[in-house]
């Protein structure tokens, strides 16, 4: 096993365009960590950096003890898993998990058993004499992992290898391979742009936009104390809402106001917020907007905020009611038995033990 380290890592293709800028990142030995972020955002073409398919234009890539920048992919000691599987059409599951090991002329009592123990792991021991062709999408991606897991090596990288199932085969193969690596206790490096992937496998989370690194954090510390705008709407699911104004007063009595929405700041934040007429953005997610009647236990501090009621979707145990200010849109997450009619102006209360305040310029976190 080995650690994964990239020192000021950057990667531009011609004519001048920066796909990775300036990337320092460090995977610790055996950890799980997740690349996140949208598409274009630099993460897959770090990634095959790392697995050397692609020359790095500046920085460093060490892998263990080793400085791996002009090593080429074979030698690394690394297995990729890829978006499109990338299986041979004319070769049976078997054939394709044991083609590497045969390259690297292993015996074939070692290959056979290499096989079948990953094929076990797997579940897929039934499938071995089948070609690609009469495999479902599922089967398919465990034969490619399958292929991954006999070599061995020090560092598994993921592709964003589910992008091409249905929705109810990716949470079982998301939870397949986080099993998987509690059982091979392996480095893996997952890239992906669905952040709930991100947040139920991750370790930790490294979210990136524009070629760089924006946070590196486990799970919660992501979602409970984002860095900055982008990494507080990237991470949750309904996003967070971002209402855009002022603020008032001074003292303890700063106040944050948006058109007719007026909240005082709660006081954690009254001496990093002002001065008075400072332009910030408040946070807030969806789960902590709530209807009086169905009130959690132990909200704190919190707030009236009255909208519009544009569309009302309902989701079985809950429903996400998507409502309008006289200035923004937001989202509510709410228990599935709140009343509400389309057009109708509804009160609900923020959390404001769980808001969030940035900069509206730099759009960094106010902590």
């Amino acid at each position: 096993m080995a650690e994964v380290v990239l020192h000021n890592v950057s990667k531009t293709f011609p004519p001048n365009v920066v796909a990775v800028n300036d990337v320092t990142l460090e995977v610790k030995d055996k950890e799980f960590l997740v690349l996140v972020g949208p598409s274009g955002c630099g993460k897959s073409t770090t990634l095959r950096m790392i697995a050397g398919l692609e020359d790095v234009t500046v920085g460093e890539i060490f892998i263990g003890d080793r400085q791996v920048n002009d090593v080429s992919p074979k030698d690394r000691d690394i297995a990729m898993v890829f978006q499109n599987y990338a299986l041979y059409p004319h070769m049976s599951a078997y054939k394709n998990m044991a083609f590497g090991l045969k390259l690297r002329r292993f015996p074939k009592p070692e290959i056979d058993k290499r096989v079948h123990e990953a094929a076990q792991i797997l579940g897929i021991t039934h499938l071995l004499d089948r070609k690609p062709r009469a495999l479902s999408g599922g089967e398919r991606q465990r034969v490619a992992v399958g292929r991954a897991i006999v070599r061995k090596p020090q560092v598994f990288l993921f592709d964003e290898p589910l992008s091409n199932l249905d929705a109810k085969m990716r949470v079982q193969m998301r939870a397949e391979i986080s099993k998987l690596h509690s059982r091979l206790q392996t480095t893996m490096i997952y890239v992906t742009h669905d952040q709930v992937e991100a947040m139920t496998m991750g370790d930790r989370i490294a979210v990136m936009k524009d070629g760089m690194i924006q946070q590196i954090a486990e799970p919660l510390e992501l979602y409970d104390k984002p860095a900055n705008r982008f990494v507080a709407g990237f991470i949750g699911s309904p996003p967070m809402n971002f209402l855009h104004g002022t603020i008032e007063g001074a003292g303890d009595d700063l106040y944050f106001t948006e058109g007719k929405f007026r909240v005082k700041v709660p006081r954690r934040f009254r001496d990093k917020v002002g001065p008075a007429g400072r332009p910030v953005t408040f946070g807030i997610r969806p789960e902590n907007l709530y209807d009086p009647a169905f009130r959690a236990e132990g909200i704190g501090e919190c707030a009236p905020i009255t909208a519009k009621v544009e569309l009302i979707e309902p989701m079985g145990a809950e429903l996400y009611m998507y409502l309008s200010t006289d200035k923004s849109n937001l989202i509510a997450r709410l228990d599935a038995h709140v009343l509400a009619e389309i057009d109708e102006m509804k009160t609900l209360y923020v959390d404001m033990e769980k808001s969030h305040f940035f900069d509206a310029e730099t759009e960094e976190a106010i902590v």
